[in-house]
């Protein structure tokens, strides 16, 4: 489906084909990096980045209209990774990689839960992403942010908050406008109460996991990328999501 802004790009930019003019399908990936994550679970992320990078480069698809960026939490901040590169202005609309070009850093696990101001940089960097594209020309599609921890929302000390409330409405407002599609995916041993966030903040699409799945989550987040143009119903997404979460075997096929 189309975001609702980029039908003021006019149309006859659809019939220009080359990598510069590709219609854009902006990607961001939130990911927790607290300390909770330390050891075989990090161990296990940094993997699936890097055979998710390879898979990306190998899809025709996908590599000339996917640019993705990169949002980490973890230690005592909210980072904004451009590729390999952490960014001062976490908002920073120069934050997307396109995929054929797109390179995973080495993340490493320490710190706190920053999940409320990850979110919120989330978003404002969609939006300032969809600002500079249509300045630019470009048409793009709705912009997909994937959250994935295995913790709940703590303060910068560590205390878990509920300060996560604060942003629901914000939140359902903007997926409502179809702003963006937001996934949000628990894993590990993440809690009842942490599950009750991911489903406040995403309700159509959150997950609670066995185990680190990052892998097949990583591949799910290519397929709904991939189904951009072929169907402007939220149906398409839906069944994509309810093979992931009910078959997740499958995608390692």
């Amino acid at each position: 489906m189309h975001d609702d802004a980029s039908r003021s790009v006019p149309l006859y930019y659809n019939d220009i084909l080359p990598e510069g003019n590709a219609q854009r399908q902006p990607l961001v990936l939130c990911l927790d990096t607290s300390s909770s994550m330390a050891d075989e679970p990090i161990t296990m992320l940094n993997r699936a980045l890097q055979d998710w990078v390879r898979e990306l480069r190998a899809d025709i698809n996908l590599t000339n209209s996917v640019e993705v960026a990169l949002i980490t939490f973890g230690g005592r901040q909210v980072c904004t990774w451009k590729g390999t590169t952490m960014l001062t202005d976490t908002a920073d609309p120069d934050a997307f990689v396109a995929a054929h070009a797109f390179g995973a850093p080495h993340l490493q696990a320490s710190g706190v839960t920053l999940m409320t101001d990850a979110l919120r940089t989330a978003v404002q960097l969609v939006a300032a992403r969809k600002a500079a594209l249509r300045a630019a020309g470009h048409l793009y599609y709705r912009p997909q942010i994937c959250l994935i921890t295995d913790g709940q929302p703590t303060d910068t000390e560590g205390r878990l908050t509920d300060d996560w409330q604060q942003i629901v409405p914000m939140l359902t407002d903007q997926q409502e406008k179809k702003k963006f599609r937001l996934f949000a995916i628990g894993v590990g041993g993440i809690s009842p109460h942490g599950e009750q966030v991911l489903r406040a903040i995403a309700p159509r699409y959150y997950a609670r996991l066995q185990g680190f799945p990052f892998r097949q989550v990583l591949q799910m987040l290519s397929a709904s990328a991939g189904t951009q143009d072929k169907g402007d119903g939220e149906e398409v997404y839906q069944k994509i999501f309810a093979r992931f979460t009910t078959q997740r075997s499958a995608w390692n096929t």
